[in-house]
């Protein structure tokens, strides 16, 4: 018996073949563990990280003087008159107050008129921030005009045009005597003899003009640039007539904006954001606060006025933007199942980022209206769209929103709460200086100017072929 085990134990291998392989495979397990335990110490947050090195966009910034942005706010925080065009200016009141003190970069104005339009402001902030703070930014500022994908212009365009506005003397649609005239000439001269500007005839140039009449004298010389806008209302001619004899033309006749060349971003929203969590029973239907009559247009939400001001569970509130009139739309966003948004002066209005940030459901009354980062965002999954004709229809809006079931107004709010982000500009620094939100305003509309560049950079080497003293008759650029 003693052979015969003796034997058995020297043919026996030491360890199976599934054994090994068993072991080995722990080893791989343990050594990868180990591997990526090491990454993630090193680099706490590799995803921000990587897609902001990879999939960035490079910035130039213009070198203007500081006169045509900080300056500007230098000069609107010094003056002590108050803006004209409303009753009581946060910034400016009639009995002087302490007001901030002039500083590198100081404080965008709370007058609600200018502060919807501060993207200026935020954008530019975001460049300022130092290097070592804009892990999250998408837009990686360069300092070599040859190393740019986009040039940014550092002009603060809106709070030039709300200045002059404001001060009530009737100079903005004249040369003479218009300093917001005088900043834009100014900003044109210098861009124009810069190499950059020569060599793509200022297409890759991108300009903020989130004020309809921002730049107003001077919008034919950058028509071919990047513009920043918060829509195409007021921007373009159209024909009186089509040839099929309807009231809206086939074509646009010549435009300086176009879905292929500009970005349409956020108005800055004046109302709180609040978190789904915080949602409360809604006890109204539809909720409107403004003004009835514009000056520059808005006949059909004059027509939706007559038709819902007497509609029981509909709130249609006069109001101007003062502090009176935010404390009543507060609560009147927050209590409705929906609200209103027609259009008045311009297609669009803050009155919708507003309703976002509230949770109420926008009821948005447009054939026509462009809307911010579409392609990122589907409207339709929390906003109501209505076309201009249903929604003249007595009886048919308040009646169409009734339909809705309190799950379906649920899921609009839900999937509302999830891109309540992305319209939001501010950062939380007084002085706008400071690292974004990741997934804000800033970098959603730096990732939309990107998807610009490649047509930019083709339309800039078609340009460069063409025969000298060739005429190319202009195209309209629409889809």
């Amino acid at each position: 018996m003693v052979p015969k085990i003796a034997s058995m134990a020297s043919t026996r291998p030491l360890c199976s073949i599934p054994s090994i392989f068993l072991s080995l495979s722990l080893l791989f397990v343990v050594s990868l563990l180990f591997f990526f335990s090491n990454s993630l110490i090193s680099n706490p947050n590799p995803r921000i990280s990587h897609n902001t090195l990879q999939n960035g966009i490079n910035v130039y910034v213009a070198e203007l003087p500081r006169s045509l942005n900080y300056g500007l706010l230098d000069k609107y925080w010094s003056s002590s008159s108050p803006d004209s065009r409303i009753p009581s200016d946060p910034d400016h009141p009639t009995r002087k107050t302490h007001l901030p003190k002039p500083d590198k970069y100081p404080p965008y104005p709370e007058n609600p008129l200018i502060k919807q339009y501060s993207a200026e402001y935020w954008i530019m902030g975001d460049l300022e921030t130092s290097p070592e703070k804009r892990i999250g930014s998408f837009a990686k500022r360069v300092f070599s005009e040859s190393d740019a994908d986009v040039v940014f212009v550092p002009f603060f365009a809106t709070l030039s045009a709300e200045m002059e506005l404001g001060n009530g003397k009737g100079s903005f649609r004249k040369k003479s005597g218009n300093e917001d005239y005088q900043r834009q000439r100014q900003v044109l001269d210098f861009v124009k003899n810069t190499e950059a500007w020569k060599r793509s005839n200022g297409r890759d140039h991108v300009f903020v003009l989130t004020d309809p009449v921002a730049m107003w004298h001077v919008r034919e010389e950058i028509a071919l640039s990047i513009l920043l806008v918060v829509d195409f209302g007021g921007w373009f001619r159209q024909d009186s007539k089509s040839s099929n004899g309807t009231s809206l033309p086939e074509r646009i006749e010549h435009t300086q904006v176009s879905v292929i060349k500009d970005v349409i971003v956020p108005y800055t929203h004046l109302l709180p954001r609040l978190d789904l969590s915080q949602n409360q029973r809604r006890h109204s239907l539809l909720y409107f606060k403004g003004a009835k009559h514009r000056h520059r247009g808005g006949l059909i939400r004059e027509k939706l006025w007559d038709l819902l001001v007497d509609e029981p569970g509909v709130v249609m509130e006069e109001g101007f933007p003062n502090a009176t009139g935010r404390e009543q739309s507060i609560r009147g966003m927050r209590n409705s199942e929906f609200c209103l948004h027609p259009a008045g002066d311009t297609p669009t209005s803050c009155r919708l980022f507003d309703a976002i940030q509230s949770l109420c459901i926008p009821v948005i009354v447009s054939d026509t209206i462009e809307l911010p980062f579409e392609g990122m965002i589907d409207y339709s999954e929390f906003s109501v769209f209505v076309p201009v004709s249903d929604a003249l229809t007595p009886k048919w809006l308040a009646n169409h929103l009734r339909r809705f079931s309190e799950r379906e107004k649920e899921t609009f709010r839900s999937r509302m709460a999830k891109v309540q982000s992305v319209f939001v500009y501010d950062n939380g620094q007084a002085n706008g200086i400071g690292p974004i939100e990741p997934n804000g305003a800033v970098n959603h509309i730096w990732k939309k100017v990107q998807q610009k560049v490649p047509m930019v950079k083709e339309a800039v080497i078609r340009e460069r072929r063409k025969p000298s003293g060739a005429s190319v008759p202009l195209r309209c650029q629409c889809i």
